[in-house]
């Protein structure tokens, strides 16, 4: 799988998570999370190995307590036993910051959640500001804590501000808005630097896609003031599934996406996890952010389209789906057909009644070739023009 273009993309600082980089011109990464219990080490082993096999490069598991962060060992040790043990493992944390301080020990990455890594102080939502001030130092104590022990494991961390888990604090200070998210995220991060841990990942969360877009824009406008250049990682809480979830999720990734915001996504579809890969590739695929298959840029057809579109776009792509980053047009007529393929690399436009005609990028270089030949045609003239591999 080919890197990122990297022409607008916002810059990050290169981290490391066991043996996989983020950030900087790395590939945008792909993962997903478990649905098993894990306490379950067989059952986990079994659906991350899914995960990895459809594409996944970070898998991640729940660890609510410290039971559950503990047999995080056990299930990597297996995972390493089958031969997937490369993959990062990410334990997600909740409530909970003793189990963090465990899955730490065990795993590539732990993903705490500001608004509830520690209690309140309060029974109320009204802070004044000396226990602000106090509320803030108790979670400065066990989040620095937490990270001298991610310090001496070599342990990434993910700083995940969910929307809907916002603490009393924040709410009370910035209220249920995007200025509240990136305020508690920056708080963390403040803490980082601190201490000199370096190996952050961010994530402001909603399953509100135009809140969720806000929260990350704001951020990164935060964290340029600030220079910081922290990985960020992209997703859309409690999408859905089917369609809705996929259209959601594309919506509020690609929106960033197209913007150069991003350095590793996760689709959260309420399906089987291996289920989501697919679909983040081909977000990324679509906001040429990670291009790892072939592109087809073709029309939906009308009055004027001279060949079975759909049994056209078949046969191209059954030649040449194999042919990563290759982009070919496919156009019913000529009326829009050379213009609107204009990115494309390669192009086939129905000329007359039974005619096609073959582009090169914008060159028309073969004119009303019979319809029967014209397949064949465009896979000799991609292999002439050096661009052909043959399938593996």
């Amino acid at each position: 799988m080919t890197a990122n273009s990297t022409d607008t993309r916002r810059y990050s600082d290169e981290i490391w998570i066991g043996k996989l980089s983020m950030g900087a011109s790395n590939p945008v990464r792909v993962q997903s999370m478990t649905n098993t219990n894990t306490l379950d080490t067989e059952a986990c082993v079994a659906q991350a190995i899914r995960i990895i096999e459809a594409g996944g490069e970070l898998v991640r598991l729940t660890a609510q307590g410290v039971r559950e962060a503990e047999n995080l060992k056990h299930i990597k040790a297996e995972l390493t036993q089958r031969g997937y043990g490369d993959t990062p493992l990410v334990a997600d944390i909740h409530f909970n910051p003793e189990a963090a301080e465990v899955a730490a020990q065990f795993v590539e990455k732990v993903r705490i959640n500001p608004g509830n890594f520690v209690k309140s102080i309060k029974s109320s939502s009204d802070y004044s500001d000396e226990e602000f001030e106090q509320e803030r130092l108790l979670l400065r104590e066990k989040f620095i804590r937490f990270l001298a022990i991610c310090k001496q494991h070599n342990t990434a961390v993910r700083i995940g501000v969910n929307h809907g888990s916002l603490s009393e604090r924040m709410m009370n200070r910035y209220g249920d808005t995007p200025l509240g998210m990136v305020e508690s995220c920056m708080e963390m991060l403040r803490f980082c630097r601190e201490v000199d841990f370096k190996h952050v990942v961010i994530s402001l969360k909603s399953s509100n896609t135009r809140l969720m877009v806000n929260a990350v824009r704001l951020l990164v406008e935060r964290m340029d003031a600030e220079n910081y250049h922290f990985p960020l990682h992209l997703g859309v809480t409690e999408a859905g599934d089917g369609e809705d979830g996929r259209i959601k999720s594309a919506v509020g990734i690609g929106s960033l996406l197209v913007d150069g915001i991003g350095d590793t996504i996760r689709v959260s579809l309420s399906e089987a996890p291996e289920n989501e890969i697919p679909v983040a590739f081909a977000i990324l695929q679509a906001t040429r952010s990670r291009i790892t298959k072939t592109e087809y840029i073709s029309c939906p057809g009308c009055g004027r389209t001279l060949f079975d579109l759909q049994s056209v776009i078949a046969q191209i792509k059954a030649r040449t789906n194999h042919l990563t980053g290759l982009k070919i047009g496919i156009m019913g007529c000529i009326v829009n057909g050379p213009g609107e393929m204009a990115d494309a690399d390669y192009g086939y436009v129905g000329a007359a009644a039974g005619k096609v005609s073959l582009y090169k990028k914008q060159q028309c270089v073969e004119k009303n070739i019979p319809a029967e030949q014209a397949v064949e045609k465009l896979v000799e003239l991609i292999k002439a023009s050096g661009d052909w591999v043959e399938k593996e």
